[in-house]
């Protein structure tokens, strides 16, 4: 086992929304940094850098993870998913971006990133999520704008389609 020392930079690989990328990172560079200002994936917002706020939230190999207290040398060899990566490829939103839109469920946008990561994670496990449960993810998400009613509307109704099209990506 290599040490990582201080200072020496270090080579982070990883696939970012199903692309390899890499970059060079400090040992404790966090992961939301790497992101932004080495990747240039600024999707990933930071708020407040201690994992209260849920605004930098990724999928760490599918689970949802707080970048801000993960490493960016943790995270090499992993696949990395922001919210960069929940559009199709020609722009068309997924199902819960879309309910997210119709339900004004945005506001100021800061937070939406991470809330979008969590509430994807939790639909793809379980699709039969309930309006309490829906509300219990989004707990560990600090909202400003929408006293979360909109987001909850939005979670709701994109639970519904997504039990009415099985197929769809969440």
């Amino acid at each position: 086992m290599s040490v990582l020392k201080a200072n020496q930079l270090h080579q982070v690989t990883l696939t970012l929304n199903g692309r390899p990328v890499e970059g060079q990172a400090e040992p404790r560079m966090l992961l939301s940094d790497f992101l932004r200002h080495e990747i240039g994936a600024t999707g990933t917002h930071v708020g407040c850098e201690h994992g209260v706020c849920g605004a930098c939230t990724v999928r760490i190999d599918g689970v949802a993870a707080r970048a801000c207290l993960t490493l960016a040398v943790q995270a090499s060899g992993k696949r990395i998913d922001t919210v960069e990566g929940l559009a199709e490829e020609d722009g068309t939103l997924s199902v819960l971006q879309q309910s997210f839109k119709r339900h004004h469920a945005l506001q100021c946008g800061y937070c939406t990133a991470g809330i979008l990561m969590s509430l994807t994670h939790y639909l793809e496990i379980n699709p039969d999520a309930n309006r309490e449960q829906l509300r219990e993810v989004i707990g560990g998400h600090l909202c400003r704008c929408t006293g979360y009613t909109p987001i909850v509307e939005a979670a709701v109704e994109a639970a519904e389609l997504l039990r009415q099209n099985r197929t769809s990506k969440v």
